[in-house]
């Protein structure tokens, strides 16, 4: 493992680092409207430009960025998010990475950029006063790839939760992987095996929503490359197989003011303050309509259906994983509130923004959380829930974006621009699926009618 280096915070650090780590190649990364890692590579003796907001590319090439007749962009890296890639290191020259915010030529923020909507909402959340951290739990499968190096749906393990090799034959990549995002300087704070067959979990410590939603980035970069490494592919689909559980992407959340978690209130009953609450009822009002972000696939809501632990229903819990909302039991500066819906395939940074914007809405409208449901709402039948007033998340990503169509608090976090284009892409995605044939119909109709 390199040793540690502190985080940089200008361009001179840059360099310097750069310098010191005999870099040769430079990636300049930045993440597409629907979620997808771009990457520009330069030779490092480009970086200094780089670094001045000097490189340009061709924002009509990328889905939802530009017209042609508008298509020049510029990318400027965020020099805190220099970093390099310690297991991409050959005799030909190290490789390093930033990550980029998107410039029209004119020198003003590009509206596509999903760094600049995560960071409109952050700066809502500090007008207010508050700082949002939060920490992701992704869980993603590993599988052996065919002859020609394409991925399959063959797995390497037979493990289930918690197992331990030799059940858990995925024990020593995941290691490799946890070297790899420890040599990034990321903090992870717990890797075990899930429910399914080859599924695993990697959590990280919690940080500012950006940070995070970077982190995220970084994150199915390195797993990616070191399964590649061992022969193997990692996915983020988040239902692969039919008939077990899908991959999720829990994501703990809380508000700080300095140092304080506004969330956390020793004289409540629950330990909960009314902030917290707010922003729980905010979240649990426009769950509906921030679904389409935070599961964007037509096989998102093939996870997202009772039976496989997967959160379907509207409501929150102190005390059990079937609702949308988990609170977990840490009090004091560890109080927060876990948003269990979100899949992996989802793009991070908007995936943050319309959830901090959905819980500040909570905070500004007084929005209350209800009752906490301490049932098993996968056990109630549906007329229990209408008493409970528990409703349920879209049933499929056509009504997912219908609902974001109704809901101006999300609209208003992704911005005109991102709101259209994603908008457009997911609905013609919709559409593909819904007129293909697929091998479900053919092994039951075909003999038969």
């Amino acid at each position: 493992m390199k040793q540690a280096v502190p985080r940089p915070k200008d361009k001179d650090d840059v360099l310097r680092l750069a310098d010191a780590e005999k870099i040769r190649f430079v990636l300049l990364q930045f993440t597409d409207i629907l979620g997808t890692l771009k990457s520009v590579a330069i030779p490092v003796e480009r970086l200094p430009q780089a670094l001045d907001g000097q490189i340009m590319f061709d924002g009509s090439s990328v889905h939802g960025f530009a017209r042609i007749e508008e298509s020049d962009m510029f990318l400027m890296p965020d020099p805190r998010t220099y970093v390099s890639f310690s297991w991409r290191d050959t005799d030909r020259g190290n490789t390093a990475r930033l990550i980029c915010d998107i410039y029209d030529p004119d020198g003003r923020p590009f509206e596509g950029c999903v760094r600049h909507a995560l960071k409109r909402v952050m700066a809502e959340a500090r007008d207010m006063g508050y700082v949002m951290n939060a920490g992701p739990e992704a869980e993603f499968f590993l599988f052996h790839c065919d002859d020609a190096g394409r991925p399959s749906l063959h797995t390497h393990d037979q493990g289930s939760y918690f197992d331990m090799s030799p059940i858990d034959k995925g024990k020593d990549i995941r290691r490799d992987m946890l070297i790899a995002l420890q040599d990034v300087g990321m903090e992870v704070e717990a890797s075990h095996h899930e429910v399914a067959p080859a599924q695993h979990e990697i959590g990280f410590r919690y940080a500012d929503a950006l940070d995070t939603a970077d982190n995220i980035v970084t994150f199915k970069t390195v797993i990616r490359s070191i399964a590649n490494i061992n022969g193997l592919h990692v996915t983020f689909m988040p239902k692969p197989i039919t008939g077990i559980n899908g991959s999720g992407m829990h994501i703990h959340q809380s508000l700080f003011a300095g140092a304080e978690n506004v969330f956390f209130d020793p004289a409540a009953q629950d330990q909960l303050s009314e902030i917290c609450h707010y922003y729980m009822g905010g979240q649990l009002e426009h769950a509906r309509g921030f679904t389409a972000i935070t599961n964007p696939l037509v096989n998102s809501y093939k996870r997202l259906v009772p039976g496989y632990e997967a959160p379907v229903f509207i409501a929150w819990s102190e005390r059990n994983r079937s609702p949308l909302i988990r609170v977990p039991a840490r009090r004091g500066v560890g109080t927060r509130v876990e948003l269990r819906s979100p899949d992996p395939s989802c793009n991070p940074y908007l995936a943050m923004a319309v959830t901090l914007k959905a819980g500040l809405d909570g905070i500004e409208r007084k929005i209350s959380s209800p009752e906490p449901c301490n049932l098993n709402i996968y056990e109630l039948s549906e007329e229990d829930r209408r008493r409970y007033g528990i409703g349920s998340l879209p049933g499929n990503l056509e009504e997912a974006l219908d609902e974001l169509l109704k809901d101006e608090v999300i609209q208003q976090a992704l911005g005109e621009h991102i709101l259209e284009r994603f908008v457009d892409a997911k609905q013609m995605e919709a559409d593909v699926y819904a007129t293909q044939v697929h091998p479900w119909e053919l092994d039951q109709y075909l003999a038969v009618y």
